[in-house]
């Protein structure tokens, strides 16, 4: 019997930029960095920050020249809306665990809006067992999954805003400002904690990172249907993860070296002589990330021209 020849393999592209992904529901952030990079025939791609499974929203998902900007993305500010269940805890903190405990206790609207001020600010939490952090090498959840016990160091987190959206007796929902590290779950348990009973996340939706929102972010469904031309344009430019960073505008002559690595002086009135964290553009293209030290940008990571 004729065998049918092996399907050729899809050629890679040298394609950059920032898929700003509407993750869905039951889909790691692996699976969908993946998805996106087939779907798009990319040679690299990387995601700024880990979505559980069960969470849905906000996943930027860089490709190429943008994975070199990964770092200031994840650094970011987020925005998390979530549904807290109360009178239950689970090994997960979230819907998919088991039951730990439970309680009959319901707080009124009244005692949940007096204890979000307790934990706004810098706050201290104790991250899930179920979480990525790596205890001895290895990731939490998988000891957590065989079953040995975690002991999950406390950590220091800084929450701006946390309010309440809406109350009822069996779950409430909350929107949350935070920065890198925050644990929703974590959050969750504590605060049911604090009013004297229990409580896991129903249901989580990021709405930012940094600049990437909502308002931007793309259904996957919709990514699938489109062609690759029209793909491509749904990118956002490798620039635009670089907001929280100070930029510092070359012409083209400085961009030649700056690409070559080498560090070119900063000229003019307006000329900075020291910035920790930077990134060079070109016509509001990036060119490279790095820092100004006496006056000279000093490239750290080159952003190629495609």
């Amino acid at each position: 019997m004729a065998q049918n020849p092996p399907a050729k393999k899809r050629p890679k592209r040298n394609v950059s930029g920032w898929l700003v992904l509407d993750k869905p529901y039951d889909m790691t952030s692996t699976e969908a960095v993946g998805k996106v990079r087939w779907l798009f025939s990319a040679k690299k791609a990387g995601h700024a920050g880990t979505l559980d499974p069960l969470a849905t929203g906000v996943l930027p998902i860089a490709l190429g020249e943008a994975t070199k900007t990964v770092p200031p993305v994840q650094d970011g500010t987020k925005i998390y809306r979530f549904d807290l269940a109360w009178g239950r805890t689970t090994t997960t903190g979230d819907a998919e665990g088991e039951t730990l405990e439970t309680s009959n206790n319901r707080p009124s609207e009244a005692e949940v809006r007096a204890a979000l001020p307790e934990f706004t600010g810098t706050i201290t939490q104790v991250p899930p067992a179920f979480s990525a952090i790596k205890i001895n090498g290895e990731r939490a959840y998988d000891l957590a999954r065989a079953g040995k016990k975690v002991d999950m160091p406390e950590r220091e987190v800084e929450i701006t805003r946390f309010e309440l959206l809406e109350h009822g007796p069996e779950r409430s929902r909350f929107e949350v400002t935070c920065a890198k590290g925050t644990y929703i779950r974590a959050l969750a348990r504590d605060l049911a904690e604090h009013l004297g009973t229990k409580g896991y996340v129903a249901g989580l939706h990021r709405a930012a990172v940094g600049a990437f929102t909502n308002e931007i972010a793309v259904n996957l469904d919709d990514l699938e249907a489109a062609d690759l031309e029209d793909r491509d344009a749904m990118l956002a430019p490798v620039a635009s993860g670089l907001a929280g960073l100070v930029e510092i505008t070359v012409d083209q002559r400085q961009a030649v070296i700056i690409r070559l690595g080498n560090p070119v002086l900063l000229t003019g009135a307006g000329a900075p002589i020291s910035v920790t964290s930077a990134w060079a553009s070109l016509n509001g293209e990036a060119i490279a990330l790095g820092f100004v030290e006496k006056g000279q940008f000093k490239p750290k990571r080159v952003i190629l021209a495609h």
